[in-house]
């Protein structure tokens, strides 16, 4: 077979073996995209040109949200929200408009202690899509509502402060769990370090208990000794007595 044939078979394999690589990579990100953005992947592919321009976008959100220094609330920060929701929610029975706006309010108040920047609408929608993105299109719909609330019927209205409160939840209580493991965490380590205090004594009193039968063994030994000793005198005292003298 002549050189440039083996040269063009190689060139023709490696550039199948790449685009076969690639062809796998874009799949598995599809994949990954799809998983952690859900609905809100399909909207995106449904905006842009093409899915690789919708994900090259969702590439981007995840690269931005890195950036971002997002911090799980304190338990007091999540129990002084909690108490704010309250008064918003018994502010709707009188003064329903009003209660929205305010509901709209104290969730840009609550991104902004987790981290996230509230400086536009669409801005907010693409950072909280990498991580609250089932709840998404709750904020995308009580916010609609929100700017027309002066116009909206009482149930609309209703209706955007149960989904303002499903997206508050989701804020609220992402990272709790991350918090409450380390406390656990630190709670086993002590609980392992006590445990190790255990576990020192115990060997202690082994050491012991092992000093202990060795002496016994001993003591056991030279009573047998004794005893032997006894047992002869006893069968011949007088040789006994004279080899004494």
């Amino acid at each position: 077979m002549p050189t440039w044939l083996i040269v063009l078979i190689v060139v023709v394999a490696v550039a199948v073996l790449g685009a076969v690589i690639w062809l796998v990579t874009q799949e598995m990100q599809r994949k990954r995209l799809q998983q952690r953005f859900g609905p809100e992947y399909d909207r995106t592919v449904a905006e842009k040109d093409s899915p690789r321009a919708a994900q090259r976008e969702l590439a981007e959100r995840e690269r931005r949200h890195k950036e971002l220094d997002i911090r799980p609330l304190s338990a007091s920060a999540r129990e002084r929200y909690v108490g704010e929701w309250a008064r918003v929610q018994e502010k709707f029975v009188d003064q329903p408009s009003d209660a929205v706006a305010e509901a709209e309010q104290l969730l840009n108040s609550l991104m902004a202690e987790r981290g996230y920047p509230t400086e536009g609408y669409e801005q907010q929608v693409a950072d909280l899509s990498v991580r609250h993105a089932k709840t998404l299109e709750h904020y995308r719909a009580a916010h609609t509502t929100q700017q027309k609330r002066d116009g909206a019927s009482t149930e609309d209205l209703r209706d955007a402060m149960v989904r303002y409160r499903t997206v508050f939840e989701d804020l609220l209580t992402d990272g709790a769990d991350d918090e409450h493991r380390d406390e656990h965490r630190d709670h086993h380590d002590r609980r392992n370090g006590h445990d190790h205090g255990v576990h020192d004594r115990t060997g202690h009193d082994h050491d012991r208990a092992e000093v202990h039968e060795t002496d016994q063994q001993e003591a056991d030994r030279r009573d047998t000794d004794d005893r032997h000793t006894e047992r002869q005198a006893s069968a011949n005292p007088r040789t006994e007595w004279n080899g004494g003298r």
